[in-house]
């Protein structure tokens, strides 16, 4: 049974990631599940100087899904090529690092600092609802395309840009990064949500808003997924709501190459695992002796 898929020039032994912002730094996971077994592990997003994020509460969970406010914490680039990396290293997979800048200056220097440390890929995370003001490269094309093509300019590493979905033509931002040096795309990121207590009369995350996560947004993120295989034709990686085997087939069946679980990594820790062993059963049960045969399957 072949499992192993290809994002651009990234090649995965098989198409199960664990999600940025839900798997820290791989090595709390490690108790849980082997590490080993993973198509690869997408790491907490990463900045160029250490970020505390914002003060709590930062989690709200709601029905469908969870919202969170967590602010983009991190160790900062520093501190991640020292003490988080050589555990990193240590693993049989691929290793993916999620970046952000408050510039595109920083998305650069962040590259720069990344390209010869061993990572395998980067996925730039262009915007992110959970922090005041957001992260608005990616609403704008044109923006979104000097990031990729600044962070381009300065590494040989494949390139995923991760996608919002709070935009109305997500296909016209999607043509736009690939035109512009990266290698795929992956979507969707969080959407922005809020909460109230009807007892207090206030906000239940302290920043106020925050990202929405979760099974509510599969039905979303699945036929943007769709929308962009089918018009450009391009290597998409499915997030958002994937809980089961099943959801993850969803988003392969329509043209993902791979899938990120996220949220579900809160509630079952091994769920990645269960998810890969599911679609291996699916593969053997239906006949399948190649993932890529499934991959863009969808009969209309």
């Amino acid at each position: 049974m072949d499992l192993e898929v290809e994002i651009g020039r990234l090649k995965l032994k098989n198409p199960v990631l664990v999600a940025s912002g839900t798997f820290g730094y791989g090595r709390e996971y490690a108790p849980f599940l082997d590490l080993n077994i993973l198509g690869g592990i997408v790491v907490k997003g990463i900045s160029l100087k250490e970020r505390s994020g914002n003060p709590p509460p930062r989690l709200v969970e709601v029905p469908c899904g969870l919202i969170n406010a967590i602010g983009l914490e991190n160790v900062g680039i520093e501190r991640f090529l020292k003490e988080k990396l050589p555990f990193l290293k240590t693993i049989d997979t691929k290793i993916i690092v999620n970046i952000f800048g408050d510039s595109i200056e920083e998305y650069a220097l962040l590259a720069e600092k990344l390209e010869k440390s061993g990572v395998d890929a980067l996925e730039l995370n262009i915007s992110c609802p959970n922090i005041k003001d957001g992260l608005v490269f990616g609403k704008d094309k044109r923006l979104a395309a000097k990031v990729t093509k600044a962070v381009r300019n300065v590494t040989d590493l494949p390139i995923i840009v991760k996608l919002t979905p709070e935009v109305t033509d997500i296909v016209a931002i999607a043509r736009e990064v690939i035109n512009s040096g990266a290698d795929g795309v992956s979507l969707i990121n969080t959407f922005p949500a809020m909460a109230v207590d009807v007892n207090t009369r206030r906000p239940r995350l302290s920043n106020i808003t925050g990202g929405l996560s979760g099974p509510c947004l599969k039905p979303i993120s699945l036929k943007m997924v769709w929308d962009i295989v089918r018009t450009l034709n391009i290597p998409t990686v499915g997030i958002g709501g994937i809980f089961t085997a099943q959801d993850a087939l969803e988003y392969l069946i329509v043209g993902a190459k791979a899938v990120q679980i996220g949220t579900a990594n809160f509630i079952n820790p091994k769920v990645s695992v269960e998810v890969l062993e599911g679609i291996k059963s699916y593969l053997k049960n239906n006949g399948f002796k190649d993932i890529n045969d499934v991959i863009g399957s969808l009969i209309v």
